[in-house]
């Protein structure tokens, strides 16, 4: 074959494969979306919320304290509940039932492009943040609240997003994440596991598309860097900080406990609080009665000022 024939070879091959990577980032920046029922699975007062995040309009629901709780209607502390990719409010039901037996408020929504929330053309690790910002802002405007007691619990890219939103100057009491990844290449990987794409080469191709479809810059990818916001942000509220508690089962499968084992070696003592749970599977830490005896003491000492 002349030069010429290998040159356009050579040009074709690189074409096909940037259209390929290009198709494959794109589909996998596709969440599923799931539906909710009309009515929640729950045993106590609630009603439809609504709420703007990017000129999108989220669906949420809010669910109030169970009567004979410890909370009165008027003046409750609040729970934001975000769920991950993929995923719907729904599907995070789980944290809400404890929590508003113990007393809580909860405003639990359906992040954009899942569930019954409008859709964008490119979910990203950053609409989360945003969204989460948005959830924040709208408890504190919904009457019976208190908008000083309000905390964040995120599941997956739900707490992901939350922990984001602290750099963006978040105000909450606390925030509670359960099995979220910590690196970008960790939720490459594990979303392009789930489709069944090999992650070999577009593990390193697929991130860019990412970046370049959500309008993401490279600054703004390399400052939503978690290690560094927890180092500015997390710590003792004596300190100007809000408490982080960070929860992984060691038996999680799609996101391993080893980077949030990694991550509090690299932080200061006392940046975080953390907890390992055994349940299987990634959507199921919540099982282990360890889990809320951790988050229960957490979640009164932050919004209650009492430690039980």
């Amino acid at each position: 074959m002349s030069a010429i024939g290998w040159s356009l070879t050579a040009v074709i091959s690189a074409s096909l494969l940037a259209a390929l990577t290009w198709q494959a980032g794109a589909r996998s920046q596709r969440p599923r979306k799931l539906a909710n029922p009309d009515v929640p699975d729950i045993e106590t007062a609630w009603e439809p919320y609504s709420f703007m995040s990017g000129g999108s309009k989220l669906e949420a629901w809010l669910i109030w304290p169970a009567a004979g709780s410890s909370a009165e209607r008027e003046n409750s502390p609040v729970v934001v509940v975000a769920h991950g990719w993929g995923s719907n409010r729904t599907r995070v039901l789980r944290y809400a039932r404890p929590l508003y037996k113990a007393g809580f408020a909860v405003l639990i929504y359906d992040a954009r492009s899942h569930g019954d929330s409008e859709s964008i053309k490119a979910p990203s690790a950053l609409m989360f943040r945003d969204d989460a910002m948005a959830a924040v802002g709208a408890a504190r405007r919904i009457p019976g609240v208190d908008p000083e007691r309000i905390a964040v619990l995120g599941h997956s890219l739900g707490g992901f997003g939350a922990v984001l939103a602290l750099d963006l100057g978040m105000k909450v009491r606390a925030v509670i994440t359960d099995s979220m990844p910590v690196r970008f290449e960790t939720m490459v990987r594990a979303e392009l596991k789930r489709r069944r794409i090999p992650a070999l080469p577009l593990a390193y191709l697929i991130p860019p598309v990412w970046l370049l479809r959500a309008g993401i810059t490279y600054a703004q990818f390399k400052a939503a860097d978690i290690r560094s916001v927890l180092s500015r942000h997390a710590g003792e509220p004596r300190q100007g900080r809000t408490p982080v508690l960070m929860i992984h089962s060691e038996r999680d499968d799609f996101i391993r406990a080893e980077d949030l084992r990694r991550l509090k070696e690299q932080l200061p003592e006392g940046t975080i609080d953390t907890l390992f749970v055994r349940t299987e599977g990634h959507s199921s830490s919540e099982r282990e009665p360890a889990f809320w005896d951790k988050v229960m003491p957490f979640l009164n000492k932050s919004l209650r000022g009492r430690g039980d």
